[in-house]
């Protein structure tokens, strides 16, 4: 086997956290960084992870900070990035369940059928709902993006089903390409899909600052719709 290719495709993690709170909601998790992202959001968090040659670890490191920190975590999130971008993905995952640890994803929806194959895998999802219909691929910068992302939350909500994960949709704000009826109808849309755990997040920059003032937009006639809708709703402001 050629070592080059080995090594190059060993690389796929941009980094760990080894600590998190935030990541999945009510538990403390690591975080695992998966390098790569096709798409282009104005609001990246991770723009520095949208290359896959932004990874810098190998999975058996990985591996041993997590043994390392069993007893300590009630999981680990492969975040990204895109996570199901990685081949390995499935491997990582069966490999940290082995450790003991239950195990969370963030996935925008990318590659609706990789998701699928970690069905019985993953025990939370959260799924990035980037917009209503019709302006999904205005945030990705993506043609074609709408159509994966809905599979996505088809395939999620299967999982749901069948009582191997929970699933909460995360729409992320940006005032640039979305509207305050926009997200009455997103409210609607996802209540109708059978979605039961939503949020709201602000979204912020390249720099890091708020893309807009939280007290008055989105408004709290929103908040309120959102709340109303979905059995637990997060609103997530800086």
């Amino acid at each position: 086997m050629n070592s080059t290719c080995t090594t190059e495709s060993s690389l796929a993690l941009a980094g760990v956290a080894p600590f998190s709170s935030c990541d999945w909601p009510g538990r403390l998790v690591a975080t695992v960084f998966v390098a790569g992202c096709p798409w282009r959001c104005g609001y990246c968090h991770n723009p520095g992870l949208q290359a896959r040659s932004a990874g810098q670890l190998a999975w058996p490191e990985v591996r041993s900070m997590l043994a390392a920190r069993v007893g300590f975590l009630d999981g680990v999130v492969f975040s990204g990035g895109e996570p199901t971008l990685a081949p390995q993905l499935v491997d990582w995952i069966q490999d940290a369940r082995q450790l003991g640890l239950a195990i969370g994803l963030h996935t925008a929806g990318i590659y609706p059928q990789r998701l699928a194959a970690l069905k019985g895998l993953v025990d939370w999802i959260g799924l990035d709902i980037k917009a209503a219909p019709g302006g999904v691929d205005a945030v990705t910068g993506v043609p074609g993006s709408e159509s994966r992302m809905w599979q996505a939350l088809d395939v999620a909500l299967d999982m749901v089903a069948d009582g191997g994960a929970t699933l909460e949709c995360r729409t992320t704000l940006d005032p640039r390409v979305m509207t305050a009826d926009s997200l009455h109808w997103l409210a609607a849309t996802l209540q109708a899909r059978g979605v039961t755990h939503a949020a709201l997040q602000q979204g912020r920059d390249a720099k890091g600052q708020p893309l807009f003032d939280a007290t008055q937009w989105p408004g709290q006639a929103v908040l309120d719709d959102w709340q109303q809708r979905f059995c637990q709703f997060s609103w997530r402001h800086a």
